[in-house]
C-alpha cells in the first residue's frame, strides 16, 4: 500500500467504531470520488475543528458561548439533564418532553480505561446547583453509564430536591422474546399502575 494511502487508512482507523477493514474501504472510496468531493470533506473536518467548541456552562458543542440552550430564557433553569456526550442531547430534544437545561459529562466512568471522576465534567455540574430543583440522570444503560449514574446519585443526594433517572425498558414495537435479561428486568422494576 502506498504511503499516503497507508496514512489515510491509519487515520481513519483511529475513529471510534472504524476498524482496519472499514478504514481501508473508506480510504479506497475516497480515492474514487472526484477531488472536489474529497476537498469538501477535508474542508468540513477543518471547519468543525476551527469553529466549534464546548460550551463553558454545559459542555455541549456550540459555535457561541454560552450555547443557545443555556441562554434560552424559555428553558426551565430549575432542571438539569445530565448526559454523557453532546450527541445525547439531540434525541432528548426531539421528544419535545424536556424543556430544562443540560450538562454534558464528556464521558462516563471507566476505571479500566483510566476514566475516573476527575476526567469528567462533574465539578462544573456541582457549581451549577444553585436554584436547581431536579437533576435528571440520563446516562447510557451500559455498565459505565450505570456506574456513572450511581456515583452521581451518591454525590448529589441531598443537594437537590429531586434526583431522577430515565426509565429503561422494552421499546415500542419490540417483542419480549428478543429482549435481554437486563432490559426485561428493568421493565419489571419500572412498571406502573394502569389508570
Amino acid at each position: 500500500m502506498a504511503d499516503p494511502l497507508k496514512r489515510l487508512v491509519g487515520e481513519l482507523a483511529r475513529l471510534p467504531g472504524i476498524g482496519p477493514k472499514t478504514a481501508a474501504r473508506l480510504a479506497h472510496h475516497l480515492l474514487r470520488v472526484p477531488e472536489s468531493q474529497a476537498r469538501e470533506l477535508a474542508a468540513a473536518i477543518v471547519e468543525v475543528k476551527e469553529k466549534l467548541f464546548h460550551c463553558s456552562r454545559c459542555h455541549a458543542i456550540t459555535a457561541v458561548d454560552p450555547c443557545s440552550i443555556c441562554t434560552d430564557p424559555r428553558r426551565d433553569a430549575t432542571r438539569i439533564c445530565v448526559v454523557e456526550e453532546p450527541f445525547n442531547i439531540a434525541p432528548i430534544e426531539r421528544t419535545g418532553e424536556y424543556h430544562g437545561l443540560y450538562h454534558v459529562l464528556l464521558g462516563a466512568l471507566a476505571p479500566q480505561r483510566g476514566v475516573g471522576p476527575d476526567e469528567l465534567r462533574i465539578a462544573s455540574l456541582l457549581e451549577r446547583l444553585d436554584g436547581v430543583e431536579e437533576i435528571v440522570l440520563a446516562t447510557n444503560p451500559s455498565v459505565e453509564g450505570e456506574a456513572t449514574a450511581l456515583y452521581l446519585a451518591r454525590l448529589l443526594r441531598g443537594r437537590v430536591a429531586h434526583l431522577t433517572r430515565l426509565a429503561f425498558g422494552l421499546p415500542v414495537g419490540g417483542d419480549i422474546e428478543y429482549a435481554d435479561e437486563v432490559t426485561l428486568g428493568r421493565s419489571f422494576a419500572g412498571r406502573r399502575e394502569i389508570s
